[in-house]
């Protein structure tokens, strides 16, 4: 089961989004609500989107079209920046990298950690 925290931090303009575990089409469209519900009262184009998933899982293949949804979505909403923190997980480093790609996010960068 895929969980997810999602908050907007207006102060430091930053959208926070923390991932972890294994989703399912149920979880990701769960996701995408709220991901909707945090984004549609700010202006992304003035914030930098921060995803946290040092604690996620590859994504299954049948959840893939789901996913790369979502990085067109992240796309669409014009963030300054969108940024993945990643650790030690080459492959869905490669999985990540590939969607980004494909969706025309030319602002993702993937890092280790968050600067706190």
């Amino acid at each position: 089961m895929g969980r997810f925290v999602l908050k907007a931090d207006s102060v430091n303009k930053i959208v926070h989004m923390q991932l972890e575990g294994t989703f399912s089409n149920e979880d990701g469209l769960k996701t995408m609500q709220a991901y909707q519900q945090t984004v549609n009262p700010i202006t992304a184009s003035e914030y930098c989107l921060q995803i946290d998933c040092r604690k996620l899982n590859v994504t299954a293949p049948d959840v893939v079209p789901l996913l790369e949804s979502c990085f067109i979505m992240y796309k669409s909403d014009g963030f300054q920046q969108v940024t993945l923190a990643l650790e030690n997980n080459p492959l869905l480093k490669m999985q990540l990298s590939r969607l980004g790609r494909k969706a025309g996010l030319e602002n993702m960068l993937i890092v280790p950690s968050f600067q706190e």
